[in-house]
């Protein structure tokens, strides 16, 4: 037996906010690693003097599957506009702000002492208290979450805002600027916006912008790259929908997405 039309955006729509939910909270969770990303490419550092800071690209573990986020809130706002990418942005922002409410009750938890010998050294030999390293890892500062999260659900804001006006100029053609504009908008204000309220009157000013440049030089490297993977997206949706009905629910989704909130 087929689905109906109906069915079928509300399987849509599941499985967006599957994929958007789960990428969202692991890229949270997965963020208090910082990484090379010149290392990981084989590249020298890029040392950027920028505002008199040397910078590389080092960048949190959590940007490697945060483009599969642009990719499925540009997807939702495509089809389900600013009610659809609100409602599961902030259903984001609750459940990683739930995610570590978890964390931090587990890290105040004591440990078993078989656990800690069992787990008393590394693969060369050397000893280390794994129930510090938990606490360390999993245990990001308070302000780095609350800029986290701040930063986040203004930029699905910004970003749902900027790509309806864009689709609003630009009707259904030109997929490529509304998704790749919006995300370098909404971008730009993540990038400061986190970092001024995790690390505002711990580094320098200067230095806490010079971090949100590289940060974002990176963001607007990746948005670009993702556009092929954007029309992917949209591909496979039309075909499942319907190309009518795609279009059907892709206007209504830009005429209930007219304000900022």
């Amino acid at each position: 037996m087929s689905k109906t039309p109906e069915q079928k955006k509300h399987t849509l729509f599941m499985v967006l906010m599957g994929i958007f939910l789960t990428n969202a909270i692991v890229a949270e969770i997965i963020g208090g690693k910082i990484f090379s990303a010149e290392t990981t490419l084989g590249l020298q550092p890029a040392n950027l003097n920028i505002l008199g800071f040397i910078m590389d690209f080092n960048l949190t573990a959590g940007v490697v599957i945060w483009p599969i986020v642009f990719i499925t809130s540009d997807l939702i706002n495509e089809y389900f506009g600013k009610p659809g990418v609100k409602r599961i942005s902030y259903l984001a922002a609750i459940l990683i702000a739930y995610s570590f409410i978890v964390i931090f009750m587990t890290i105040e938890l004591p440990p078993a002492q078989w656990w800690l010998d069992a787990n008393s050294k590394d693969a060369a030999g050397n000893y280390f208290n794994i129930n510090f390293a938990f606490g360390k890892i999993m245990g990001q500062g308070l302000r780095i979450i609350l800029g986290s999260l701040t930063a986040f659900l203004i930029g699905q804001l910004v970003d749902v805002f900027v790509f309806q006006k864009l689709r609003k100029i630009t009707g259904p053609k030109k997929l490529w600027l509304r998704a790749t504009g919006s995300t370098l908008v909404s971008q730009l204000l993540d990038s400061f916006v986190v970092l001024y309220i995790a690390f505002y009157g711990i580094f320098p000013n200067q230095q806490i912008v010079a971090i949100g440049i590289t940060n974002y030089i990176y963001k607007f490297l990746i948005a670009i790259l993702l556009t092929p993977l954007i029309y992917l997206g949209h591909y496979l949706i039309d075909n499942y929908l319907g190309k009518d009905q795609a279009s059907k629910i892709s206007e209504e989704a830009a005429k209930g997405s007219k304000s900022f909130f």
